[in-house]
C-alpha cells in the first residue's frame, strides 16, 4: 500500500470514531483506541495514561450533554506511512445540558494512530481549546478562518 492509501485509511476510520462520538457511544468509540494510550484532553485531569482511564473520562463527559449532541470534523489533514499516521483537525462541537441549552465552540485535536495487527488505533490524542494569557480563560468564541 501507498502512504496515500494509509492516508485514505485513516480518513475513513476518522469519519467512523466522529460518528460514533456524535451518537455517544462510548462502546464504539473506544475500539479506535489502542491499549497503550497516552490521551490530553480539554477537559481535566491534565493526562490519560490508559485507554481504561480514557473511557472512564468519556463516559462522565457524555453526561454533560443528556441531550442533542454534535461532533463535526473540520480541515482535517493526514499524514501516513505503513507504521504511523499523524493527523491534526479542528473539531466543532458541544451539545444540550440539562436545561436544553445547545453549548458548542471549536476544539484543536492532534492525534497519532500506529498500524497494529487488529488495524489502526489511536496511541496518542490531544484536544485543547487557545487561551487567553491575560484572563487565562479558555477562548470559546473563536473561529477558524473560511468557516
Amino acid at each position: 500500500m501507498t502512504d496515500q492509501d494509509h492516508a485514505k485509511q485513516i480518513r475513513q476510520l476518522i469519519d467512523g470514531w466522529s460518528q460514533a462520538v456524535a451518537r455517544k457511544d462510548v462502546g464504539a468509540i473506544m475500539q479506535f483506541y489502542s491499549p497503550p494510550l497516552r490521551a490530553f484532553d480539554a477537559i481535566g485531569p491534565l493526562q490519560f495514561q490508559s485507554r481504561d482511564a480514557y473511557q472512564q473520562h468519556w463516559q462522565h463527559c457524555m453526561t454533560f450533554c443528556p441531550g442533542e449532541f454534535r461532533f463535526e470534523v473540520h480541515q482535517l489533514d493526514v499524514q501516513a506511512d505503513n507504521e504511523l499516521a499523524f493527523c491534526h483537525f479542528l473539531n466543532y462541537g458541544g451539545g444540550t445540558d440539562s436545561e436544553g441549552q445547545l453549548h458548542l465552540c471549536w476544539l484543536r485535536c492532534t492525534q497519532c494512530w500506529q498500524l497494529q495487527p487488529d488495524g489502526w488505533k489511536i496511541i496518542h490524542e490531544h484536544f485543547s481549546v487557545p487561551v487567553d494569557m491575560k484572563s487565562g480563560k479558555g477562548q470559546f468564541d473563536l473561529k477558524p478562518d473560511g468557516l
